[in-house]
């Protein structure tokens, strides 16, 4: 009786941080990855250009990840940093490489094949649930993706669940920033730093602190409310 009151608690919990009919507040953001394919993003997200790419070794470093742990790369995109992290946590860890697009989930598993990385499973998602299984990460990373989510509180409850207790979440994304951040950032992203700080707040989320790593981007550390 003792363990059905707790789960109902613990249902209640994460219901009051989804919005159950939560409406979508980015219609049409996703529309480029319906139907993608590897072939026509490999050059454009795997660039040196990009920030996120060109810093992808510090950014692994950065987040010290513990060998054999549990490791979610939400919106995985081509898998870059899915195939570091696979290497960073060793092989008695597990990276769940995250996405709502088919042909980079195929991708992601020929690469990781390719290298030998057995530790790596690919999850084709959707825009409101990650599909991962409570309980099951110590980290969950999210990088150039929080402003692709459609549902973000309903996005954000899935990944509390999939959170072990004591579960770190990453988000890095885009500086938005009048007169600073370029016209395609300030167009194309949804919130600053100070409105996705207060969304995950809102989501059970405690932040924590922030890296100066990078420079377009901001780099956030969340932990899970208990």
């Amino acid at each position: 009786m003792k363990l059905l009151f707790t789960l109902f608690l613990i249902t209640l919990t994460e219901l009051s941080f989804a919005k159950v009919s939560e409406q979508n507040v980015n219609p049409g953001i996703n529309q480029h990855y319906i139907g993608a394919t590897y072939q026509e993003w490999v050059e454009i997200f795997e660039r040196d250009e990009r920030e996120v790419y060109n810093q992808r070794h510090a950014v692994v470093k950065a987040l010290k990840l513990p060998p054999a742990s549990d490791v979610a790369d939400i919106g995985a995109g081509t898998g870059f940093y899915s195939l570091l992290f696979a290497e960073a946590v060793g092989p008695t860890g597990n990276v769940f490489a995250v996405d709502i697009t088919e042909d980079f989930i195929l991708n992601i598993n020929r690469r990781a094949q390719e290298q030998k990385l057995k530790n790596i499973h690919a999850v084709l998602s959707n825009e409101k649930d990650t599909l991962l299984a409570p309980n099951s990460i110590d980290l969950a990373f999210v990088c150039a993706t929080y402003h692709h989510f459609e549902y973000p509180q309903t996005m954000l409850a899935s990944i509390r669940r999939a959170l072990r207790p004591g579960g770190k979440l990453v988000i890095i994304d885009f500086r938005k920033q009048a007169g600073l951040s370029s016209d395609w950032v300030m167009t194309h992203v949804r919130s600053d730093k100070q409105s996705v700080i207060k969304e995950l707040e809102q989501a059970g989320f405690k932040f924590e602190s922030e890296s100066n790593l990078l420079k377009s981007n901001y780099f956030l550390w969340f932990i899970k409310k208990q």
